[in-house]
Order: C-alpha cells, then sequence, then structure tokens
C-alpha cells in the first residue's frame, strides 16, 4: 500500500513514520487535512482530540463533512475513515473540549508531535508554555478563516509572522513568558478585510494548505 512512499524515502524512514506517535488537536478544517495527509503517509499511531459534531456549515471545507454525516462527532467519523484508508491504525479519540482546567490529558502519553489546530487561543498559548516546559515537539497553527490565498500560507517561528490576529497575541505570549528557542507555527501573511457578525468567512483552499503544510513538517522531521 505504501510501496511508492519507500521507493522514494527508502523503507527504514517508512518505517519511522510508521513508528510515531502523534496528536492533532482539533479537526476541522485545518485538522482534518492534517490528519488525511499523515495517514496517507504512513502514521500508525495517531490521537484525534474534539469535541464538535458535524455541521452542515462544514461542508465547503471540512474534509470529514457530507450530507449523510451531519450531526455526527466528527473525532468518531475521523476514525471511520482513518481505519477505511489503513485498518492497522491505531486511532485514539479524546472527545472532550480542551480547557485550562483539562489540558494535562493531551499529557497523559508521549508523542512525538502535537499539532494545535485548535480555535481556542489561551489553549494555545498553555500548549506552546507546557510543551516547552516538557520539550515536546509541537506546531501550531494560526488563523486560517478570513484567507483566499494558499501560497501566502507558511511555516516559520511564531517571531516571524504578520497580519495575522492570533500570531500577533501568541507573539507577545511567547515574549512575556521568556521562552526561549523557536516556537513553530503555520501562518498566513494575507492581508483582507472580510467582515463577518455571526461567522468566520472561509473556503477550503487557505486552511486545506495549511492542514498539508503541517503533516509534511511532521514528516519531514521524523525522517531527517
Amino acid at each position: 500500500m505504501y510501496n511508492r512512499i519507500i521507493s522514494l524515502i527508502g523503507e527504514e524512514k517508512y518505517n519511522k513514520i510508521k513508528q510515531s506517535n502523534i496528536l492533532v488537536l482539533g479537526v476541522g478544517g485545518v485538522g482534518g487535512y492534517t490528519i488525511e495527509s499523515l495517514v496517507r503517509s504512513g502514521i500508525e499511531n495517531i490521537t484525534i482530540a474534539d469535541y464538535d459534531k458535524i455541521d452542515v456549515s462544514n461542508i465547503n471545507r471540512q474534509i470529514i463533512a457530507t450530507n449523510e454525516n451531519i450531526g455526527k462527532l466528527k473525532v468518531e467519523e475521523f476514525k471511520k475513515r482513518i481505519l477505511s484508508i489503513n485498518k492497522n491504525v491505531k486511532v485514539k479519540m479524546i472527545k472532550e473540549k480542551i480547557t485550562k482546567d483539562n489540558i494535562d490529558i493531551l499529557f497523559e502519553e508521549k508523542y512525538d508531535f502535537i499539532i494545535d489546530a485548535c480555535d481556542t487561543v489561551i489553549v494555545k498559548k498553555l500548549l506552546i508554555k507546557k510543551c516547552h516546559e516538557e520539550k515536546v515537539n509541537l506546531l501550531t497553527v494560526c488563523g486560517m478563516g478570513k484567507k483566499l490565498n494558499p501560497e501566502l500560507v507558511r511555516i516559520c517561528d511564531i517571531r516571524d509572522t504578520s497580519y495575522d490576529k492570533i500570531s500577533k497575541i501568541l507573539r507577545k505570549y511567547v515574549k512575556d513568558e521568556k521562552i526561549k528557542g523557536k516556537v513553530m507555527c503555520i501562518s498566513s501573511s494575507e492581508q483582507i478585510e472580510v467582515k463577518s457578525a455571526s461567522s468566520i468567512p472561509s473556503m477550503i483552499f487557505v486552511p486545506s494548505t495549511a492542514g498539508i503544510l503541517a503533516a509534511s513538517y511532521v514528516v519531514n522531521n521524523i525522517i531527517k
């Protein structure tokens, strides 16, 4: 099934991917494409964390969302999808909303990488601090809503970001907490004026690009 990957990177590196243990927090527009890319790249140990159910408003950009599974838990639908791709994957689900009060449940086992694709700023801050303290590899995804141009999405240190409200908040937090070393993130430098009172507007191009970039970053770090 993964012969083309093995012919590209070799069996030894493929086995490193296969044996790695990854946590993806948030399985929406970004996290969904991260999971899809990781599993199709050979990851066989993955934990997916999300409390939300699939809504009709997700269909325009979330790979798991269809008219047939509206109202079902995203993580449960993703587990089915993962096992339909590779029945050997060990999938763990965390069906809780992660907050400052229960964030420790993400650290009950050891992960080679945590990918933060959640929308909660306080959780992003705490993950940066806790992963720094415990020397856990973390990749944080910043805001991908209100964006149209996937070419402006990039991987960088949080200190090198611009034109992104979430990254601005996280830059200040990293500085205030005197966190040393790189804090890797995915951010977009796109400037676009879109006003929406009820929801964050979004199309598939930017969040999917961010998700694929996240998986690529993790896999390439595993096999480096």
